[in-house]
């Protein structure tokens, strides 16, 4: 009788798609993250404007809506720049969750040292400030963006929803908490940038953390005047 021997086809192993890939995610999060910092500087120092008064802050206002006319229509620049922003932040927030959940998935049981717990809470505020501060930016659209749930309502000037909204003490809490919560991000987010990017070693590591405090504490704290000085009366 004929013996018949069979050979187990070797088994495949899958390959991950480009974008499982860690780094690649890390790449993203460090692009957005510099692209949505930009923006901010930018938005922080139109929002400076504000100690000139009602008209330069109204007229700033209307030049961001007009940038590049007659070239092309009116908000065509700023369109431009809000969609890019857009994918930003939900490119940004699709790589922290996967790398989050991929890490998850990596190590179940957590290591008990205390470098690991100082991880863990810096990941943590970074975590849970990015779910607040995307809470936040729907606020902020809404509120001074479209005025949709500004106490002013929607047909004022951006000067007077401004004023409207920071004389009111749980908006102007609300604002800087977040604003001190962006901070904390920023601090993290610039200095994780660096790492992923390639521009940091142990040499560089203090002027890079240096330089992501000064950055960090810069644009919290030039976010947080405009407000503070309309709930302190020192602009009307």
């Amino acid at each position: 009788m004929a013996t018949v021997t069979t050979q187990q086809a070797p088994r495949t192993t899958r390959k991950p798609g480009k974008f499982s890939n860690s780094v690649v995610k890390k790449a993203v999060m460090a692009v957005t993250g510099i692209i949505m910092i930009l923006y901010l500087i930018a938005h922080m120092i139109g929002n400076l404007h504000a100690f000139q008064g009602a008209d330069e802050f109204n007229g700033y206002s209307h030049w961001i809506r007009t940038i590049g006319e007659p070239a092309v229509p009116e908000q065509t620049t700023l369109w431009i720049i809000r969609l890019v922003l857009l994918v930003s932040v939900v490119a940004h927030f699709w790589a922290a969750i996967s790398l989050w959940r991929q890490a998850r998935r990596a190590r179940p049981v957590p290591y008990v040292t205390k470098k690991r717990v100082q991880q863990s809470f810096a990941s943590r505020t970074v975590r849970w400030g990015g779910l607040i501060l995307a809470l936040f930016i729907i606020w902020h659209i809404l509120d001074l963006t479209f005025g949709v749930v500004n106490p002013a309502g929607t047909g004022t000037t951006p000067y007077d929803r401004l004023i409207a909204s920071f004389s009111n003490i749980p908006i102007t809490l609300f604002y800087v908490v977040s604003m001190i919560l962006l901070g904390l991000h920023l601090r993290h987010g610039i200095f994780a940038a660096t790492q992923t990017l390639g521009q940091t070693n142990k040499r560089r590591e203090r002027a890079v953390n240096g330089i992501a405090y000064v950055v960090s504490g810069l644009i919290t704290v030039g976010f947080i005047l405009v407000p503070l000085s309309i709930a302190f009366g020192l602009i009307d």
